[in-house]
Order: structure tokens, then sequence, then C-alpha cells
């Protein structure tokens, strides 16, 4: 009788934080998709509306920069970008093909980042962390994918959620689960 092996998977590595002292809000993946871990970039998938949504936040064309410029105009504005896992296992790059997650170590981030006072968690996967951070006092938001796997709602149904981002009208340790 033939045996088996089971497919071999090697462990992926996530990308560096890109936060500043001055971060105000931290936006939270759950792990890059393998176009943005070719490219050693977050969102790097074309039909990815990120940079679209964080760019109509701040009032810029982020979407339509070279990606080098991206992430100083995203700093200057005192968002902050991560990933709660720092490595994985996985094929494709659906978080439901996520297997042996590592969370990032995010007990530095009072020290890293002591203005933070908003995380937005970018899906359903990423938002499983948002307790952990209300708990430690921060304001969450839980919002829509900004994946293009995640269809449900149209770009400008997702912005009117990702706009609580800068709303601080919502208590600071409250968990926000906006749509």
């Amino acid at each position: 009788m033939p045996s088996s092996t089971p497919e071999s998977t090697s462990l992926l590595t996530g990308l560096a934080p890109v936060i500043a002292p001055d971060t105000r809000i931290l936006i939270l993946g759950s792990f890059p998709g393998a176009q943005s871990l070719a490219a050693q970039q977050y969102y790097a998938h074309p039909r990815n509306q990120f940079w679209k949504l964080v760019g109509a936040l701040v009032e810029e064309d982020l979407y339509g920069m070279p990606y080098n410029e991206r992430l100083p105009r995203l700093l200057a504005h005192r968002f902050g970008l991560w990933d709660v896992l720092a490595a994985c296992e996985r094929e494709g790059s659906l978080d439901s093909a996520i297997r042996k997650p590592a969370a990032n170590d995010f007990d530095r981030l009072r020290h890293l980042c002591p203005e933070l006072e908003t995380v937005g968690f970018n899906g359903q996967a990423s938002g499983k962390f948002a307790p952990q951070f209300a708990q430690a006092g921060y304001r969450t938001v839980v919002l829509p994918s900004s994946s293009p796997a995640h269809m449900a709602m149209s770009f400008e149904q997702k912005l009117a959620v990702w706009r609580k981002l800068v709303d601080a009208s919502l208590d600071t340790g409250s968990t926000a689960q906006l749509f």
C-alpha cells in the first residue's frame, strides 16, 4: 500500500510594521496575501481596495502613488499599518487557508506608539483580536475587508464604515462591529 505524505507548506513571515511614535490610528490586517509577500508591499493586489479606502480618508490619491511614496504619506497622516500575524503556513492568499498562526508581539506598542488611540481591523480574521486591544484601552473598529475576495459590499458602503476610523465619537476602549 503506497504511503501518502502531507504536502509540506513552508512557514511564511509577514511584513515589518509601518509605524511612528506619533501614530494615532493603526490598521491591522490578518496576514499579507501571496502578491503582497512576493512584492514585499502591503496590499499589493491591484484589486485590493485598501489604498483607495485609506486615500479617501486622508484625502490623497494613495492608490495612484508609487508604493515607496505611499508609506511616508500614510505616516504623515498619523496612520500606521501592520498585521495581527507575524507568521503562518498558508497555500494561496485566503485567511481561511491559514495554518499554524503566530501573532505579532503587540506588548511594545505603547512604547513604540505612545499616541496610538484607535486600532482598526481590516476584516473578520484580524477582528478576532479586537477584544484584547479594547481591554488594553484602545478604541477598536472592525472593518469590512478591503480584499478583492470580499465583494459583498460596494466601495461606497465599505468607505462609509472605514470613515469610523477617523470618527472620534466612539468611546476609547470600546469595540465597534460596524457592518
